[in-house]
């Protein structure tokens, strides 16, 4: 285990992979200049990295899913076009006997008549129905957004940590030629010779699975947008302002206008719609009759008039209309639930983004800074002689184990903001990437 530490460890001293640089107050900690390493490109990189924005624009202009959920609006559209035409006429041709002499035809075209508001309420319920397709879409794409950011920060957190492998093979490397010749020069055991070559090779497996780790994130991420290869660009940092987030109280103040909350009202409308479609079906309709009688035999033709009326004697349409009313019941009780959901979600995900942002800024503001200057000492001081390997083992797990708590907060707090989003819309508080900080 210690081999492994090391070479994890050794991570934690390069200096432009940390997001931490400034040395003014309240900035994030710098970092020794004795302990800087350049990073080392990573495969499949690009010139232009991928921002959250682009990737979230790539989603909802292909993913495959939404183009799936479009759709309904056409097929809705479809249906409000049929609800909208009248009934077809009939047209009936009776022929009585089968002599030219005696023989009789009637030819008698009947149109049947709607009453009681049928067609305008048919009308009324496809509108329902396309304004309900068009909040599953809304829907639809709320949940794609928090996905999209959900597979990125995903991917952006493998992206970090292929990194942290890449540098620590190089710095495990190093270590181990630097323990090759405190050796030769008698000044340590072979056997701290031993651990530094098993540290390396253990960062090498490690930078192995951290890349098998990304191009899985990677391939994740490019699947949102419809494609089957990996995305080959470098994810992008987002910078954000989470003091920027309204108060917990305005955010569920704003749960009213949530695509989830507004399809679910509309269900209401649409389920109310529906019963007086049902009523309307009470009233019976009426066909009107006209038509010819010819009678051969007599030599004379006679006009045919007639109204045909149901009598509605049984079926008034009692059970669909029953049916109709419970539905209205189910939806506002769906509506009342969903309220319930919505109001626990964003409340657990501002919870996890207040948590999330106080771990972050006490990390970059003391815990990391101070494990980082007791690593740099240690370092210095076994190079120097003064400590012997275990202190920096040591050392370096602290730095190891507070740089993943790090990196855990900060994809918390990404995630925690991606859920309030699912449901609420939020100032822009994630705004354009600032420059790689592997540049700076």
């Amino acid at each position: 285990m210690q081999p492994r530490i090391l070479f994890l460890g050794a991570a934690a001293m390069i200096g432009p992979w940390l997001p931490i640089q400034a040395a003014e107050p309240g900035a994030p900690y710098p970092l020794a200049s004795n302990t800087v390493i350049a990073a080392q490109s990573a495969p499949m990189q690009e010139a232009f990295p991928l921002t959250l924005d682009k990737a979230i624009e790539l989603a909802l202009g292909a993913n495959p899913d939404l183009r799936a959920a479009a759709q309904s609006i056409a097929i809705a559209d479809g249906a409000r076009q049929q609800a909208g035409l009248w009934r077809n006429p009939e047209l009936a041709v009776t022929r009585e006997g089968t002599q030219s002499a005696n023989r009789t035809q009637t030819i008698q075209i009947s149109q049947p008549l709607e009453l009681g508001g049928k067609r305008a309420a048919r009308i009324a319920v496809a509108d329902l129905d396309r304004s309900l397709a068009i909040g599953d879409v809304q829907v639809k794409t709320a949940e794609l957004r928090s996905d999209v950011a959900a597979a990125y920060f995903e991917a952006l957190a493998a992206q970090e940590r292929a990194e942290l492998a890449r540098n620590s093979l190089d710095l495990a490397q190093k270590a181990s030629a630097a323990a090759k010749r405190r050796v030769t020069a008698g000044k340590i055991s072979p056997v701290e010779e031993t651990r530094s070559n098993v540290a390396a090779a253990s960062a090498r497996l490690e930078l192995v699975q951290a890349d098998a780790n990304l191009m899985t994130a990677r391939r994740q991420l490019a699947a949102m947008w419809g494609s089957t290869a990996p995305v080959t660009q470098r994810l992008s940092v987002p910078e954000s302002d989470l003091h920027a987030l309204p108060s917990l109280d305005q955010l569920l103040a704003q749960l009213g206008t949530s695509p989830q909350l507004q399809r679910a009202q509309g269900a209401i409308k649409r389920d109310e719609a529906q019963v007086q479609y049902e009523k309307t079906q009470r009233i019976p309709d009426v066909s009107v009759v006209f038509g010819n009688k010819k009678d051969y035999e007599q030599g004379r033709s006679q006009t045919v008039v007639g109204l045909s009326i149901p009598l509605p004697l049984f079926n008034r349409n009692q059970g669909n209309l029953l049916s109709a009313l419970r539905r209205v019941d189910q939806a506002k009780a769906q509506l009342e639930a969903d309220r319930l959901r919505l109001n626990l979600a964003v409340s657990d995900a501002y919870q996890r983004t207040q948590v999330s942002q106080a771990q972050v800024e006490t990390m970059r503001q003391e815990i990391l800074p101070a494990a980082q200057s007791a690593l740099d000492a240690a370092v210095t001081g076994f190079e120097l002689g003064k400590f012997n390997f275990l202190d920096v083992l040591d050392a370096q797990r602290t730095v190891v184990q507070t740089r993943a708590q790090y990196l855990s907060a900060l994809s918390d707090r990404y995630r925690a903001m991606a859920d309030i989003q699912r449901y609420v819309t939020l100032p822009d508080v994630i705004q354009a990437p600032h420059t790689d900080r592997n540049t700076k």
